[in-house]
C-alpha cells in the first residue's frame, strides 16, 4: 500500500477502535494517576497542559521541557497558579531544557503534549510513540515532505502499539463546526463544487534580538519568521482554513494546487524568509475546487469565513461569530450549544485513554498539514504541484542535527526561481 492509499484509508484504518491493552497501564476508571509531560512551553503548550488537567481528575503535570529554560519557568509559574493544588508537580529534577530535554520528559510520563516549534514535531512524536506514550500533537505536524513521511510512520507505530494519538486541529472539536460539516458531508447542499476559506489576520509577535544570542537562538526565539522552523504562516496558521476545505470534501485529498503570494508589509530582514500573503487554488477530482486566501497585514480588516457551494445550496460558516447556516433547497441553521473546542480535544483524548479505546488521528493530521505544505510549495515555486509530489518531496528544510551556533539566513523565495 502506498502512502496516498494510507491517507485515503485513514478514516477506517486509524479510527477510534477498541484496544486490547493501551500501553503502560489501562488507567481504568479514572482513579489512577496519569503523568502528563509538556514539551514546548509557550502559550499553546501551557493552555494544553491546563486543559489536560481539566479533562481528567487523575492527571498531574509531571515533567516539562523547552529549549529555553526561561520559557519553561514562565509556563510553570502559570500552571502552578492556575492548575489546582497538587496537580502540578514539576520539581527542578524534572525540568529539562536544550535540544535533548524532550527525551527525558517522554521517559518520565504516560502522556505527552507536543507543542514545540513545528519543525521538531516529527522528531518528538517518533520518540514518544517508540517509548509507548499517549500523545496530544499540536498542529501543524511537519514543515516538509520528509517530516510528513516520518509522522505517517509514527502514526502507524502508534496504531500497532494501541496508543492514542490526538491532533490539535481544534475546529474539528467545535460542536457547531461538527454539525455544519456533518450536514455538508451528508448531502444537504448536494454535490460540493467549491469550498472557499479566508484567514485574514494581522501580524504576530516578534521577540527582538540580543547581542549575546547565537544565530540559532535568534531564529528559535523568533521561529515564526523562518520557514524551516514554522513552515510559513500558511502552514502554521492558515492550515486551519485548509483543514476545513478538506473537511467540506469529506477529507478527500486534492489532486494538485497552484498559488501566488509574497511580502508586502514584511520587508524588514527581521522577518526572516516567510511571506505575508498567499492565495491558493486546490483542484479536486471531478473539477471541484478549494480556494484559500490568507494574509497577515497590520491595519487591515480581519476575517475568518468559509463558504461551501453545492449543487443544491450554500453553507455559510463563521467560526469567530459562531454562526452556521445553509441556504438553498434544504435550509438549515445551527441552534445547538457552544463549547470550548480546545477543552473538548483533551476531554475526548483522556476519555479514550481511560476507556481503553484507541483514538488515532495521525493520518488526518498529516493530510491537513500536507495540504498546507502543498499550497506553500506551489506559491514559492510558481508551479502547479501535485499531491504526490508534495508527499514524496526530498526537500528537507530542517537540519540533520540541532545545535547552537550559526545558521544561514536565506532570502525570501522568488517564484520561478525557488
Amino acid at each position: 500500500m502506498n502512502r496516498r492509499d494510507f491517507i485515503k484509508g485513514a478514516a477506517v484504518t486509524l479510527a477510534a477502535t477498541s484496544s486490547p491493552a493501551l500501553s503502560r497501564s489501562a488507567y481504568a476508571g479514572g482513579a489512577d494517576t496519569l503523568k502528563v509531560g509538556l514539551i514546548g512551553c509557550g502559550g499553546r503548550g501551557t493552555g494544553a497542559a491546563l486543559q489536560a488537567l481539566a479533562a481528567d481528575r487523575g492527571t498531574v503535570i509531571w515533567a516539562m521541557a523547552d529549549v529555553f529554560m526561561d520559557r519553561l519557568q514562565s509556563s510553570l509559574n502559570g500552571l502552578e497558579k492556575n492548575g489546582g493544588e497538587g496537580r502540578v508537580n514539576v520539581p527542578a529534577e524534572r525540568q529539562f531544557d536544550g535540544f535533548e530535554g524532550y527525551k527525558k520528559v517522554v521517559e518520565e510520563c504516560d502522556v505527552v503534549l507536543l507543542a514545540t516549534t513545528p519543525a521538531f514535531r516529527p522528531l518528538h512524536l517518533r520518540y514518544a510513540v517508540d517509548n509507548g506514550c499517549q500523545v496530544f500533537c499540536e498542529k501543524p505536524v511537519a514543515v516538509d515532505g520528509p517530516g510528513l513521511r516520518s509522522v505517517l510512520e509514527s502514526a502507524r507505530i502508534a496504531q500497532e502499539k494501541g496508543l492514542c494519538l490526538a491532533h490539535g486541529f481544534c475546529w474539528r472539536a467545535h460542536l457547531g463546526k461538527r454539525a455544519v460539516y456533518g450536514e455538508i458531508n451528508s448531502g444537504r447542499i448536494g454535490e460540493v463544487r467549491l469550498a472557499y476559506g479566508t484567514y485574514l489576520a494581522g501580524g504576530v509577535w516578534h521577540r527582538g534580538d540580543k547581542p549575546e544570542w547565537t544565530e540559532m537562538e535568534r531564529h528559535l526565539r523568533n521561529w515564526y519568521y523562518h520557514t524551516y522552523l514554522g513552515g510559513d504562516h500558511i502552514v502554521e496558521q492558515a492550515v486551519h482554513s485548509i483543514d476545513k476545505i478538506l473537511w467540506a470534501f469529506g477529507d478527500q485529498a486534492p489532486k494538485n494546487a497552484i498559488a501566488v503570494g509574497g511580502r508586502q508589509q514584511r520587508t524588514d530582514k527581521k522577518y526572516g524568509d516567510i511571506w505575508d500573503h498567499f492565495s491558493v487554488i486546490y483542484e479536486f477530482e471531478g473539477g471541484a475546487q478549494g480556494h484559500l486566501m490568507t494574509r497577515q497585514w497590520d491595519g487591515t480588516s480581519m476575517e475568518n469565513l468559509d463558504r461551501v457551494l453545492g449543487s443544491d445550496g450554500i453553507a455559510h460558516i463563521d467560526g469567530w461569530a459562531d454562526k452556521f447556516r445553509v441556504e438553498g433547497k434544504r435550509p438549515w441553521n445551527y441552534e445547538g450549544p457552544g463549547n470550548n473546542m480546545y477543552q473538548t480535544e483533551h476531554d475526548e483524548l483522556f476519555a479514550a485513554i481511560r476507556e481503553g479505546r484507541q483514538l488515532n488521528q495521525g493520518a488526518a493530521m498529516v493530510r491537513s498539514t500536507q495540504a498546507a505544505i502543498l499550497g506553500r510549495m506551489a506559491a514559492y515555486t510558481g508551479k502547479r504541484v501535485s499531491w504526490d509530489e508534495c508527499l514524496n518531496s526530498e526537500e528537507q528544510l530542517t537540519p540533520n542535527t540541532w545545535e547552537w551556533g550559526d545558521r544561514p539566513n536565506p532570502a525570501p523565495p522568488i517564484p520561478g526561481k525557488a
